[in-house]
């Protein structure tokens, strides 16, 4: 099964059955992919966002999945189970990224240098300054930590979306994890 030669982004539900994968950097169409049974992946349908996808997020819950844009400033709120687009978002410059914790959605946009924190359902709680270049994010154990792709940061923030600290750490850092020693 090929849902084509350009996906890239892509998230799974929290059983572990149905993927979101965006086609491309850029792309067209997302698509549906039912991995209920891993070793027969099947197709279920593809759809067109209201503008050109970037990134996918399956919020925790299962009940909604994020779809960010890579060609303007918003965000769209889809319903998991049916693909109704539920709502749209306004969002910092393109391309933005996601990670989610327990009821908060944070996302980052490297092009305006800003991580806005969301409820899950959409509303935002605060929007903070961020190092340019900071696209991607993550977060673990009440961190979030976003890497500087082109200026080699390293920002720290707090669960609530504060910063805690910068620090260059390369000169360039295009991914982070959180790794804790118990």
């Amino acid at each position: 099964m090929s849902v084509g030669a350009l996906a890239r982004h892509i998230t799974i539900d929290p059983r572990g059955r149905t993927l979101w994968v965006a086609l491309g950097a850029k792309a067209q169409e997302v698509a549906v992919v039912d991995v209920s049974r891993p070793a027969r992946p099947r197709f279920v349908r593809s759809f067109a966002p209201p503008f050109l996808a970037h990134d996918v997020g399956w919020a925790p819950g299962g009940n909604r999945v994020w779809v960010s844009s890579g060609d303007r400033n918003e965000i769209a709120l889809y319903a998991a189970r049916s693909g109704r687009m539920l709502r749209r978002l306004v969002a910092d410059r393109p391309p933005q990224h996601f990670t989610f914790r327990d009821e908060l959605m944070y996302v980052a946009s490297g092009e305006s240098g800003t991580l806005r924190v969301h409820l899950v359902g959409g509303q935002q709680l605060r929007k903070t300054a961020i190092p340019d270049d900071s696209y991607n994010v993550q977060q673990a154990h009440g961190w979030v930590v976003t890497p500087g792709l082109g200026t080699g940061t390293l920002c720290a923030l707090d669960r609530n979306g504060r910063v805690r600290w910068k620090r260059t750490v390369a000169r360039s850092s295009h991914d982070a994890c959180i790794v804790t020693l118990s």
